[in-house]
C-alpha cells in the first residue's frame, strides 16, 4: 500500500480509520468520507481491492491490508494515518465483522469462535487503541476539536433474531463495550457512537451463510433494503456535528422492516 505523505493540514479536514473497508458499509463509508475531504486509512484483507481504491480515490485513501483482529495490524493503521497524512486519526470506524446465520441450537461452534474473535475481541482491541490516543489528544483539544469512535452494531444486537441469534450475541457484546467506552471517555472529550443498521444489501449475507431463498424473503418482506451508502451517510452526519454535540446511538432500518 502507498506510503506517500500528503499535507493533511491543508488538504484533509479530518483523518479517519475505517476497518472492513473493501466492501459493504466499510467501503461506502471510506468513499463518503473521502468525498467529504477527509483522509482515510482503510483496512481489509483484500489487497487487490484496497489497491484499486487507492488508485481510484487518490491521496484521500490509504490501504492497510491484514486481519482487523490482529493487534499488530491495528497499530499499523494508526501509524499509517500519521505517516500518510501528517497527523493522528481523529475518527475511527470499527466496522470489520462477519455474520453467522442460524439459530442457537444449530450454531457451528468453530465458526462462532472465529466470529467472536473478529467481531468482539478485534473490536475491543481497536477501541482500546483509539481511546488511548484520542483521550490524550483531547486533554488539550476539546472542545475546539472533535474526536469520534464509531462502532457498527446491528438491530440484532438489540432485538433477538431467530435467523441470526448467535451472530446477534456478538453484537450484544459490542453494544455493551461501546456504551462502556462512551461512559469512560465521553467526559474526556471523545465521542463514542453506536450505529445499528437493519438489513443492508451487501456481501454480508453470503459470508454469513444465508441461502438465496432467505435473502429473497428479506427483499419481499422488507424491501427496498438499505445499501452501504445509507449507513455511510448516517456516519458522516454523526462525525460532522459540532465538537460539543454527541449522537451516541443511531438505528437505521429499511422503512418496511418491522422486526428485528
Amino acid at each position: 500500500m502507498s506510503g506517500k505523505q500528503t499535507n493533511a493540514t491543508e488538504r484533509h479536514a479530518r483523518i479517519a480509520i475505517v476497518t472492513g473497508a473493501s466492501s459493504g458499509i466499510g467501503e461506502a463509508t471510506a468513499r463518503r468520507l473521502v468525498a467529504a475531504g477527509f483522509g482515510v486509512v482503510g483496512n481489509a484483507r483484500n489487497v487487490e481491492k484496497l489497491s484499486r481504491m487507492e488508485r481510484e480515490l487518490g491521496e484521500g485513501f490509504c490501504g492497510v491490508a491484514g486481519d482487523a483482529a490482529d493487534v499488530a495490524v491495528i497499530e499499523r493503521l494508526f501509524a499509517a494515518a500519521a505517516e500518510r497524512y501528517g497527523r493522528p486519526a481523529d475518527i475511527v470506524v470499527a466496522n470489520a465483522g462477519r455474520g453467522l446465520g442460524g439459530a442457537v441450537t444449530q450454531a457451528d461452534l468453530a465458526a462462532f469462535e472465529d466470529i467472536l474473535r473478529l467481531n468482539v475481541t478485534g473490536t475491543l482491541a481497536l477501541l482500546q487503541q483509539a481511546a488511548r490516543q484520542m483521550v490524550a489528544r483531547q486533554a488539550s483539544g476539546f472542545p475546539e476539536s472533535p474526536a469520534d469512535i464509531v462502532v457498527i452494531g446491528s438491530v440484532v444486537g438489540r432485538h433477538i433474531s431467530p435467523f441470526s441469534a448467535v451472530y446477534g450475541s456478538t453484537k450484544y457484546a459490542v453494544h455493551a463495550l461501546t456504551e462502556g467506552l462512551r461512559r469512560e471517555v465521553g467526559p474526556k472529550g471523545v465521542r463514542v457512537t453506536l450505529v445499528e443498521p437493519g438489513i443492508v444489501v451487501s456481501g454480508f449475507q453470503d459470508a454469513a451463510g444465508y441461502d438465496d431463498a432467505q435473502v429473497q424473503q428479506f427483499h419481499e418482506r422488507f424491501g427496498p433494503l438499505l445499501v452501504g451508502e445509507d449507513i455511510a451517510n448516517a456516519i458522516h452526519f454523526v462525525v460532522t456535528q459540532p465538537p460539543h454535540v454527541h449522537v451516541s446511538d443511531i438505528m437505521v432500518r429499511p422503512v418496511r422492516q418491522d422486526y428485528p
